[in-house]
């Protein structure tokens, strides 16, 4: 079978990886966690874990139902460095939902028209009419972390977004809609095993890019992107909600508690709910480089 990439992934796990990061995945069992600071060292067992999503995800109908009844307009951001498992969490968001009133918006690159644009006005065609619930599987913020990681943007270009985008959200905000921008937070051990485990499968090819093989070389340059994005973005009327992702399912729990914690819908069943678990979900500072 022939490798993405030529194997570039696999070449750098045997060469270019820091050594504590490939001892960690040579030693590991697939239910390992391997960020040592992360508060479990086991992935949630599968169990536990479908009967908590069930839960979970008929209280997302609920809310659906209500957005509808209401006009209600709800966008939600998910960031995160890549494999920290967007698209995951996203499907199980929205699994049992009326997909005429669910949407996920992935943009690619812009086109030439749009780089000739203000930044904004491409997203802006994408936010959420009344009624309707949208999923942003990344969003402006690539001019904030990855276009400044790879040269895709001027100094000045991330510069006035940063001027920008705190006064851009605060106006989403007050026109009513209910904005939850989650960054998940993969350690740097997992995301590669990740990746090993993407190039292996011919099914998940698809989901590896140019961008995902270079970015192993850049972790610092991510990581002191990241850091800036929260220290500039992180406001009270949009604030970050930091998940940490080493555990999927555990993610993808905090991710639906937090964004129907968040809305005041109706026939809320607040046992079903639970609490927000502050180890696995919180603000910037609960974020590891």
């Amino acid at each position: 079978m022939d490798l993405p990439f030529d194997g570039a992934i696999s070449a750098f796990y045997k060469t270019g990886a820091p050594d504590p990061i490939r001892n960690a995945i040579r030693r590991s069992d697939k239910d390992d966690i391997l960020s040592p600071d992360y508060p479990h060292s086991e992935r949630m067992k599968r169990r536990a874990y479908e009967a908590e999503m069930k839960a979970l995800q008929i209280e997302m109908v609920k809310l659906q139902s209500w957005a509808k009844d209401s006009g209600a307009r709800i966008a939600i951001v998910f960031e995160g460095r890549d494999a920290a498992g967007k698209g995951g969490t996203i499907k199980r968001l929205r699994e049992n939902l009326n997909p005429r009133g669910a949407r996920v918006v992935a943009l690619s690159k812009p086109s030439e028209t749009e780089m000739t644009q203000w930044y904004f006005q491409r997203y802006i065609d994408h936010l959420p009419s009344g009624g309707e619930i949208v999923a942003f599987d990344r969003s402006w913020y690539n001019r904030g972390v990855v276009e400044h990681v790879f040269g895709f943007c001027t100094p000045d270009q991330r510069e006035h977004f940063f001027h920008q985008t705190p006064d851009f959200e605060r106006m989403l905000v007050d026109e009513g809609i209910h904005l939850v921008k989650i960054w998940l937070n993969v350690g740097r051990a997992e995301q590669l095993r990740r990746f090993l485990e993407r190039e292996s499968d011919p099914l998940k090819h698809w989901k590896l890019s140019w961008i995902d093989v270079e970015g192993l070389k850049k972790w610092e340059d991510y990581s002191a992107a990241i850091r800036e994005t929260f220290a500039r973005t992180h406001t009270a009327h949009s604030p970050w909600h930091v998940i940490r992702s080493d555990d999927k399912r555990r993610a993808r729990l905090a991710a639906l508690r937090l964004l129907l914690s968040g809305i005041d819908y109706a026939h809320k069943d607040e046992k079903a709910l639970a609490a927000l678990d502050p180890k696995i979900c919180g603000g910037p500072d609960i974020w590891d480089a």
